[in-house]
């Protein structure tokens, strides 16, 4: 019997999340939404996959996501310093391999960790059934700690949600990010009175406009490296909840300010 495709959803919501991009010692930046590599390394340490082992299978995955609370940018500033008072180690290596002192010496390095604070997410996977079944296993009794892109972020239940049959959704990745019920938090489906709510989104597209570098080619620290995918990015509208007056909401949704430029 042939075995079909079949999506799972994950809920990333933390106190922080960091998704990290292009990042120096001294900057550690945070994407505005989760990357593939970020939730496949999640996924990876769910299986107990060491850095070393293949991850293939994973990164064959489609995979979208929609920003259900976006969240605020958080910087994390603070210094470094070598507690005897020895200079600070540089970039460069001595003959040896030994990495060496900074010159002219530096005794302290300030560095900024950005952080997504109080932001929620749903990103959907699509793969064959059977593997997908193993990543719902997976996520629910993991081998390694789950983290939402650092170590430090840690992310709250329900990280995994049910579907039409179990932990499994059907459908293809775009239908389900439309499917998912809105999962921000209550304090931010206070400040809404619609009945829908627009929330940005992207997803996996051979033909899509936008070009993201983030589809790792290995874990392995001597090997890590990253290649580049396509993807559609888009609005969806999802339900809120609320029970408004019809012709309220239609006269609410008729106001455009971008209609008059095409957009």
């Amino acid at each position: 019997m042939m075995m079909t495709d079949q999506c799972i959803v994950l809920r990333l919501a933390g106190p922080l999340q960091s998704w990290g991009v292009a990042s120096q010692f001294n900057e550690r930046r945070t994407a505005p939404a989760p990357t593939k590599s970020g939730v496949l390394g999640l996924l990876a340490a769910a299986l107990g996959r060491r850095r070393r082992d293949p991850i293939e299978d994973l990164v064959k995955l489609q995979m979208g996501v929609r920003s259900d609370q976006p969240g605020s940018l958080l910087r994390d500033y603070h210094t470094v310093s070598d507690h005897p008072g020895t200079p600070l180690l540089s970039a460069n290596l001595d003959a040896r391999g030994h990495q060496k002192r900074t010159s002219p010496k530096k005794f302290t390095q300030p560095t900024h960790r950005f952080y997504l604070e109080d932001a929620v997410f749903v990103a959907v996977l699509q793969g064959e059934e059977g593997f997908m079944t193993d990543l719902a296993h997976a996520l629910r009794h993991p081998v390694f700690p789950l983290a939402l892109g650092r170590r430090s972020c840690v992310p709250v239940q329900p990280l995994l949600l049910p579907g039409d049959a179990g932990d499994l959704w059907s459908g293809a990745v775009t239908s389900v990010l439309s499917r998912v019920p809105w999962q921000a938090s209550a304090h931010a489906r206070d400040r809404i009175n619609t009945v829908q709510v627009r929330l940005a989104a992207s997803w996996d597209d051979i033909d899509g406009e936008d070009l993201l570098s983030d589809v790792p080619t290995s874990f392995d620290p001597k090997r890590r490296g990253m290649r580049t995918r396509k993807v559609h990015s888009g609005w969806i509208d999802i339900p809120t909840g609320h029970d408004l007056d019809p012709k309220a909401e239609s006269a609410h949704a008729s106001h455009d300010p971008f209609e008059l430029l095409g957009w």
